[in-house]
């Protein structure tokens, strides 16, 4: 038998069920003579305990305690590592007693159950239940926390703390739904990275819904899913900015209709010193966030004070698109330029009005497709460059579908 112990007789038979899947396949008899506190009929036979699922419980399955002959007046089941109490439910016809809370990886639950039979006659049985402990715990968190106002740009994801041998099973663990329905996939980044969006942009007013359940699941290397999460996302109107390098143009576009021409410039594609070219990247981008005031430090970069070319400026209205440090803002000393040139370290300058119709506007998952800027492809490491993918690629990089 497995390391599960259980001690004591009586009138009524009690199975203790560690419900993984397993069975030991035999009965353990048990002793004629019942423990101090128990009560046996002079010529009953003694009653039998029997347990399937071994000491390797997963915790995501529940603890069944079981009667037989007779029916359960109580269960508790207690972490002795923690102090905390299981919570369960008894059957209808108080047979079983099932566990409905969620258990811990490596643990030690100590079951106490008393049945009674139809004699009165009542027995206690005493055990553990043992969970496996892995020898990792992959636990994801969200890429992208769960809002009421999202954009239509809006990508879903998770980061997990382990390196992901079994990507397979992991991506079927996951759920995303949206209303209205519309079709999607999962990429993944890396071996601890994966992301999800539709075909196409969300459509404004959708609401999606991201669920795991990938706790108690081995994923590979004796690794097991960590706590699951969710997340439920609400997607506003349509907002689409589109920025062309070549006009030096951006026109903003509120569910399909354009509502907002602003001249801007874009980073500069001269090699000029002190730093050379400094292009806005090619692709679509989304936003990631706002600062009404922000100082702007070359030293981000890499160009601190004392260097060629340093500079510390406070930018007003930034609306960040990209984790380069790329944001559409007002920049006063372009303004002569805004409509003719691309001058800037990689921002999209404005004037004070345009820049703040603009952070007033465009909000976290909302769109800026630049096009034409002479720079590189915004890639899916910086920021949300998802959406420069098709959407044949973005399928092949699902681990189910590739």
């Amino acid at each position: 038998m497995r390391s599960i112990r259980i001690a004591g007789l009586g009138l009524v038979a009690l199975l203790l069920a560690a419900c993984s899947g397993q069975t030991d396949g035999t009965a353990q008899p048990v002793g004629a003579a019942g423990p101090a506190g128990t009560a046996t009929a002079p010529g009953v036979p003694a009653s039998t305990v029997a347990f399937e699922g071994g000491d390797q419980l997963s915790p995501k399955d529940p603890i069944v305690v079981r009667a037989s002959g007779g029916t359960l007046q109580a269960v508790t089941v207690t972490n002795p590592q923690t102090g905390n109490g299981v919570k369960g439910e008894l059957s209808p016809d108080k047979t079983t007693w099932t566990s409905n809370d969620r258990l811990r990886y490596g643990a030690t639950y100590q079951v106490v159950a008393t049945a009674v039979n139809q004699a009165g006659a009542t027995t206690e049985q005493r055990g553990e239940v043992h969970t496996i402990k892995p020898s990792g715990i992959a636990t994801p968190a969200l890429f992208q926390p769960a809002s009421n106002d999202v954009g239509v740009g809006l990508i879903i994801g998770l980061k997990f703390d382990h390196d992901i041998a079994d990507k397979a099973t992991v991506e079927k663990s996951f759920k995303v739904t949206s209303s209205p329905a519309q079709d999607g996939g999962w990429y993944w980044v890396s071996k601890r990275e994966v992301h999800y969006r539709p075909k196409d942009y969300w459509k404004a007013g959708s609401t999606v819904k991201l669920e795991t359940t990938t706790f108690g699941t081995p994923i590979g290397g004796g690794v097991y899913g960590g706590q699951d999460v969710s997340a439920t996302y609400k997607v506003h109107d349509s907002w689409i900015a589109k920025a062309d390098g070549k006009t030096h143009q951006i026109n903003a576009y509120h569910n399909g209709q354009l509502v907002k021409t602003a001249p801007t410039s874009m980073g500069k594609t001269a090699d000029t010193p002190p730093r050379g070219p400094t292009p806005t990247f090619n692709g679509t981008h989304t936003v990631l966030g706002k600062e009404e005031h922000k100082i702007m430090d070359s030293c981000s970069y890499g160009v601190c004070e004392g260097d060629p070319g340093y500079y510390s400026a406070p930018e007003n209205w930034n609306v960040r698109i990209s984790n380069d440090g790329e944001y559409l803002h007002e920049n006063l000393k372009t303004v002569g330029v805004q409509g003719s040139a691309n001058v800037s370290n990689g921002c999209l300058n404005m004037n004070t009005e345009n820049a703040k119709w603009f952070f007033d506007n465009f909000n976290v998952g909302d769109i800026v497709e630049v096009t034409n800027s002479g720079g590189p492809q915004l890639s899916i490491n910086n920021g949300h460059g998802d959406w420069a993918i098709s959407w044949s690629a973005w399928q092949a990089g699902s681990a189910l579908r590739g």
